[in-house]
């Protein structure tokens, strides 16, 4: 694993890092203010975050934007954060790809708005030839939908589904081709994965955090790698000592 010198602090940090971004809508209530602010606050945090992650030497970044589950709020919530997602994406494409940040989808784009899929799609295509930081958005994402359309592919490319093993169905999962998260991060103090990554963070190391996404910055970020560091990976297996 990558060694880095910030502050002097961080001596293991994990390749990939993912993140739910939990808490906005109760962050913004806390302060007596519209739901809407608070995922308002929760894209704005994103920037300061990635800047962090690159500091650190972390290679991969998924951030959990949008999951299937999300339909189900309120259709005025809904419009919001898909208006919130498609002006985020307009205004921060040229600059991550100033910074090298290679934007990659991981969901679908099925029964979005046209405009928000093309813009997803733009981005993407901008930011292909860079290789500086992977940012991973899982917009409009399910960990278990994942896993069938994989198995669906794989059936549609002749694949015996009798022989699948591991490695074949992770060579049709959105990931395919990265490394696995070593380090999952949950804020506003929640201990589930929500159908996030579900397969990839089989092995993954959990962080969970009371601080609300928005109020997530660089030191609490450090905490989290800080932790990983500590703690000795198994992988199911028994270790001497």
């Amino acid at each position: 694993m990558p060694a880095s010198p910030v502050n002097g602090r961080v001596e293991k940090v994990p390749r990939h890092v993912a993140i739910v971004m939990d808490g906005n809508g109760r962050w913004a209530e806390a302060r007596g203010l519209a739901r809407a602010e608070g995922h308002r606050a929760g894209t704005e945090n994103i920037r300061p975050i990635l800047k962090a992650c690159v500091e650190l030497g972390i290679e991969v970044v998924t951030i959990y934007a949008f999951s299937t589950e999300n339909w189900g709020r309120p259709r005025a919530e809904v419009d919001f954060l898909f208006s919130l997602i498609g002006e985020v994406i307009r205004r921060e494409t040229a600059e991550l790809d100033r910074n090298g940040v290679r934007v990659r989808h991981i969901g679908w784009t099925d029964g979005i708005p046209d405009e928000l899929a093309r813009a997803i799609e733009g981005a993407v295509a901008t930011t292909a030839h860079n290789d500086r930081i992977i940012l991973n958005v899982a917009f409009n994402y399910g960990g278990r939908a994942e896993i069938v359309h994989a198995v669906r592919r794989a059936a549609e490319d002749g694949v015996d589904l009798t022989k699948l093993d591991e490695a074949t169905l992770g060579s049709y999962l959105t990931t395919a081709g990265q490394p696995d998260p070593d380090l999952v991060i949950r804020t506003a103090g929640e201990m589930r994965l929500s159908n996030f990554l579900i397969w990839q963070a089989a092995y993954a190391e959990y962080y969970s955090t009371p601080t609300y996404w928005p109020d997530f910055g660089r030191d609490d970020l450090i905490a989290a790698v800080e932790a990983y560091g500590q703690r000795q990976r198994r992988f199911g297996r028994v270790t001497a000592g």
